[in-house]
């Protein structure tokens, strides 16, 4: 019976360790890719010659949500550019956080469409920091032209560092992975205390909540202050410049870092967002993002009708919950005005979290006051440490 309460006690442990280092690395998944639909039908947004184009390079085997979906979201929000998501395969695109995102072409339909990129947007992938696809780093080599812009956006920094083309330049990360990062990549001029840097056309920021200071900055190179005043409104920016003044603080020996690792903190929420058409993919990755480094026992996205929904901006979105089976204790809403009597039906014993659309504050701010007031001033704390937004 010892031996039997002892191994319970090591799965346990093992279980959280893994859980809280997928929190942290923004490349694990929630779910096993093959519970969806491998071939859904999508749709490529038309490409106009008259605006700038943003690639967005993502990994399918893992791609952290917050940096890849804010920055498609706020380059579409100026209404100037053509935004795609470029991945190796054309299949789906495994987001961590209960999440799959189809791609809009593949490295080799680029090639053969000869469309050129004004901006490359580059990021976390599903790599260590010294192991980054060849494949991905080539691509990115092959766009880049010097006259056009890389971005990347937290731990992207590992895959930009090994094109070598940031090399002498300016480049940051996510506080708490700089070090590691570094010690792959030395021939970059590491930054600390900026939420982005610029070297001439090559940018980067620190970790995930940074991809909106990284996408500002080049939205004011390429289109001017005006438009990127318009697009902080949309998103109800919470100053009214880009922050750049940023706390390198690293998760380190935090005492809930610690208590995580042990399993003696433990959530008993199971936290569902339903997806639903037109929404912002923003305001999800936000959500989602947030509420996953809260560590509630699971976290999954459902759809009531039908097996995928296109977001604001056209992302073919795939959830990874079953809503005629879940068992979620509460369920995240950002258009309670849609939910059809289908879906209150579904999820009629679920505590319903509802996001005011009128609110003028800042999605992540909102998601980060409600895991406070949950869970207490620390633990609101430590989130912010691992989304790295320390201003």
């Amino acid at each position: 019976m010892t031996i039997i309460k002892a191994r319970a006690s090591l799965l346990r442990s093992l279980s959280w360790g893994l859980l809280f280092v997928c929190a942290c690395n923004p490349t694990c998944m929630s779910q096993p890719p093959s519970k969806i639909n491998a071939h859904p039908v999508h749709k490529t947004p038309a490409y106009d010659p008259t605006k700038q184009t943003v690639f967005i390079v993502a990994d399918n085997d893992g791609t952290e949500m917050f940096d890849m979906m804010a920055p498609f979201y706020l380059f579409n929000a100026t209404e100037k550019a053509n935004v795609y998501l470029v991945a190796e395969k054309k299949s789906k695109i495994i987001v961590m956080r209960g999440l799959f995102v189809m791609p809009h072409f593949t490295f080799n339909e680029i090639d053969s469409l000869h469309i050129q990129p004004d901006v490359i947007v580059v990021p976390n992938q599903s790599r260590g920091a010294g192991n980054q696809k060849k494949i991905t780093v080539n691509f990115i080599k092959k766009q880049y032209t010097g006259a056009n812009k890389i971005l990347s956006v937290c731990d992207g920094s590992a895959t930009v560092a090994a094109t070598g083309l940031y090399d002498g330049k300016a480049l940051t990360t996510h506080s708490s992975d700089y070090e590691e990062v570094k010690k792959h990549f030395n021939k970059p001029a590491w930054v600390l205390g900026t939420t982005v840097t610029q070297s001439g056309n090559l940018y980067s920021t620190a970790g995930v909540a940074n991809a909106t200071e990284g996408s500002l900055l080049v939205i004011n190179d390429l289109f001017g202050q005006e438009t990127m005043q318009r697009v902080m409104s949309l998103i109800h920016y919470p100053d009214s410049e880009i922050r750049k003044d940023h706390q390198n603080l690293r998760i380190g020996n935090n005492p809930i870092y610690t208590g995580l690792r042990k399993g003696t903190i433990k959530k008993k929420e199971k936290v569902g967002v339903l997806l639903q058409h037109g929404m912002s993919e923003f305001d999800l990755a936000a959500i989602l993002d947030c509420y996953y480094r809260s560590f509630p026992s699971s976290l999954e996205t459902f759809i009531a009708d039908g097996s995928t929904v296109t977001s604001q901006f056209g992302l073919t979105l795939l959830a990874t919950g079953n809503a005629k089976t879940h068992t979620i204790t509460e369920l995240h809403v950002l258009h309670t005005e849609k939910i059809s009597e289908k879906e209150k039906a579904l999820f009629k014993n679920s505590q319903i979290i509802a996001y005011d659309q009128m609110s003028k504050q800042y999605i992540i701010d909102v998601c980060l006051k409600r895991i406070t007031d949950l869970y207490g001033n620390d633990f609101g704390s430590f989130v912010k440490l691992m989304l790295d937004y320390n201003y």
